[in-house]
């Protein structure tokens, strides 16, 4: 089983960075941090850690200044489960599932799982079944279905869902497959364009300007990320699109926020005028939804020669399920996470990880991705397009290995979670909130803009000094 520093080591080289940066890094803690056979401590540790040395190297890059970076696994477990210890005036979260979310049998004993926390995912399921949404009408109707029946059928209806699958059912997928040569994060140099200075600024990501048009956990935390570092990190949403308002407190720390509806010529006009002068483009959408709105990869580099473009997908990038939608804990079920989890604790059913660590790991990896192409383009030019998913970040926590004895552990208790709260204002009210777990030495990371309600913001970049 590879030790921490031998994972950071490896994701360190697939993004291309500098092997001597990594004697800059100091580790500490060990697993297991929470009761999971599968290494999801090292999993939050080395992404965090890897997304604040690049970091490090682009303050490097632009001042000469070498500094030192620390990251404590149990800080970084507490990071990559930050809406749970969110507060807001002293209220803890209300609950965070829809009535009818959550797992399901089949009449053919298989065991699927409903996201319905969006209200237009939770009409299409009783549309497909024909029922009311109350748990019971949906557990009798799902006893007329074949589990992958129903999640083909579902998936043509617009819904979201999956099947739990075993991880060697999942292997032996066509979407599986079709994953199998592609590495964790993509890089890619998608077109021409002369080297981009870097701004003035006394932070390593000081005067980038970065458009987080995503929702819920995985892109949202990536444009949190760096604004951790200092970037002006604006997301973009829509008035007719719903959001989760607690992850938009939790994960719009440090950012600005306006409203563009893509589907108007106005909100396409506005978002092209921030993109004129954008350095990043994070992005959550299906590939052809995105297309069809005039924003491909290629769309946004003829608009800003020269910018970072960060697809996230949940399935892939490749393959038949490339364009199908899903949320952490729908790949963890699809993937095989949730079966082996409930067998190791010898439960029938499945099981869940004790974190959304898919989110919050491809968060912090298209952060890392993010910076990473940034650095290239200081140095070649070009436009760069960098692909993550929720998929590939299951692939290579699996790869990590497993902890035998690890559901023995217990859970974290409050008095080694507050070391890592803080208290900061916002436009909600006083919130309780996970300071960043990536210590650097010379730029500490900090929000320096509150969370703010959605499109509190007008569409406008603050000025920088050149």
């Amino acid at each position: 089983m590879k030790t921490i520093r031998d994972i950071l080591s490896d994701l360190w080289s697939l993004g291309g960075g500098d092997p001597s940066a990594l004697d800059t890094v100091t580790l500490t803690g060990s697993e297991p941090i929470l009761p999971s056979t599968f290494r999801v401590g090292a999993a939050s540790q080395v992404t965090i850690a890897a997304a604040g040395l690049a970091a490090a190297e682009i303050w490097k890059a632009r001042s000469g200044q070498s500094q030192g970076l620390s990251v404590d696994m149990t800080h970084a477990a507490v990071e990559c489960r930050s809406e749970r210890y969110l507060r807001v005036d002293d209220k803890p979260p209300p609950p965070a599932w829809d009535a009818i979310a959550g797992v399901y049998k089949t009449g053919d004993g298989r065991f699927v799982r409903l996201h319905t926390n969006f209200p237009h995912h939770r009409d299409n399921v009783c549309k497909v079944l024909a029922c009311k949404p109350e748990r019971d009408d949906v557990q009798r109707a799902l006893m007329q279905w074949k589990g992958e029946d129903f999640e083909t059928a579902a998936y043509a209806g617009g819904c979201v869902v999956s099947m739990m699958r075993s991880h060697d059912e999942w292997m032996a997928t066509d979407q599986a497959k079709a994953l199998d040569h592609l590495p964790l994060i993509q890089i890619e140099k998608i077109g021409d364009a002369p080297r981009r200075p870097w701004p003035m600024g006394d932070r390593p990501l000081s005067g980038l300007r970065v458009l987080d048009l995503s929702r819920v956990i995985a892109g949202p935390v990536a444009g949190r990320t760096w604004a951790a570092h200092g970037a002006d990190v604006m997301l973009i949403s829509s008035p007719n699109l719903p959001s989760i308002p607690w992850l938009v407190i939790d994960t719009g720390r440090g950012k600005l926020s306006a409203s563009a509806d893509l589907k108007t010529e106005a909100g396409r006009d506005t978002l092209r005028s921030l993109l004129a002068s954008a350095d990043v483009f994070f992005q959550g959408y299906r590939p052809q939804s995105i297309a069809a709105l005039g924003f491909s990869p290629e769309d946004v580099a003829q608009v800003s020669p020269g910018i970072v473009y960060v697809s996230l997908c949940a399935y892939g990038h490749a393959g038949p399920w490339a364009g199908r939608r899903g949320f952490d804990s729908l790949v963890q079920t699809s993937t095989g996470f949730n079966e082996a989890e409930g067998r190791a604790a010898g439960t029938a059913g499945p099981k869940e990880l004790p974190m959304q660590i898919l989110d919050h790991a491809t968060g912090y990896l298209m952060a890392f991705g993010a910076m990473m192409a940034r650095l290239r383009q200081s140095r070649e030019g070009g436009s760069w397009h960098v692909k993550v998913s929720l998929a590939q970040t299951g692939r290579w926590l699996w790869s990590l290995g497993r902890l035998e004895d690890g559901l023995s552990a217990a859970d974290l208790p409050m008095d080694q979670v507050l070391p890592f709260l803080q208290q900061s204002p916002s436009g909600f009210g006083a919130l309780q909130d996970v300071r960043h777990a990536a210590i650097m030495s010379a730029t500490p990371a900090f929000w320096e803009r509150p969370a703010v309600p959605l499109g509190s913001s007008a569409p406008v970049w603050p000025s920088r000094s050149r």
